[in-house]
């Protein structure tokens, strides 16, 4: 327990530490959004993500970047724990911003990141607020923001997921960007596997084919929905059958 109330002190330290680079954020955001500018603005948030991750002892290996096609698109993925955004913050490799649960407006200074970064709260239990967060979620894209959702809508703790929402999936089809699907695994077992304490873990984020626009025009929600939670179910299942294996290696060789 005398670790994880460590890593939020050093969390909220580092926020903390992040107050003048955020006046200088505010100032450059104020300016024409140009790709040099929105690095810059994502430096902080980026390098943060990465000194908390990396205190914990988790290492963190992704795959498919080359995969992200130019421009904006929409990220899909699996939501395992509290540490999915640190980590699509700090190794997604392009700025994003995420549809996040309105509770997380409450924090200073990371709220006040996040609103720069083109990130949107919603809350949930109020329907008419929430299409208001999607429809900004829509702008941001068609203006050249990528996103990220996790259209479980909750944690799933683990490698077996929850439904996905296809409602969510409005952000891609009504901007016209290509989603691509992310599976993530590993966050769960950083907190959510040990009740609360923080360890560390191996993080794998797997990113997939992109699905263009003319690929998905022609699908229900529902049926866009379902493919994409098979592609990261599937991923998943891959990732456990491969760790599996390594440790009955592992374990023959002592």
């Amino acid at each position: 327990m005398i670790f994880t109330l460590w890593i939020y002190l050093y969390a909220g330290l580092l926020v903390i530490g992040s107050w003048f680079s955020l006046q200088r954020a505010k100032k450059l955001s104020n300016q024409p959004m140009t790709a040099d500018i929105k690095e810059q603005i994502f430096n902080t948030p980026k390098r943060v993500s990465q000194k908390v991750i990396e205190r914990t002892g988790t290492k963190v290996e992704v795959t498919g970047q080359e995969k992200v096609p130019d421009g904006a698109v929409l990220y899909v993925a699996n939501h395992q724990g509290l540490f999915d955004i640190l980590a699509f913050l700090g190794y997604l490799g392009r700025p994003v911003g995420f549809i996040a649960k309105k509770e997380i407006n409450k924090l200073p200074i990371i709220r006040t990141w996040m609103g720069i970064i083109y990130c949107v709260f919603i809350d949930r239990a109020d329907r008419r607020q929430s299409m208001k967060a999607i429809n900004q979620g829509i702008e941001n894209l068609k203006n050249g923001h990528s996103m990220v959702i996790f259209p479980e809508g909750t944690r799933s703790r683990g490698r077996t997921l929850n439904e996905f929402k296809p409602g969510s999936l409005r952000l891609a089809t009504k901007a016209g960007v290509s989603i691509v699907p992310v599976a993530i695994d590993g966050t769960y077992q950083m907190l959510e596997e040990g009740g609360g304490r923080v360890k560390g873990s191996t993080i794998n984020i797997t990113i997939h084919n992109p699905i263009r626009p003319e690929e998905y025009k022609e699908l229900k929600s529902a049926e866009l929905a379902e493919r994409i939670q098979s592609v990261i179910q599937q991923s998943l299942d891959g990732e456990n059958a491969q760790k599996e294996q390594q440790e009955e290696v592992f374990i023959g060789s002592h």
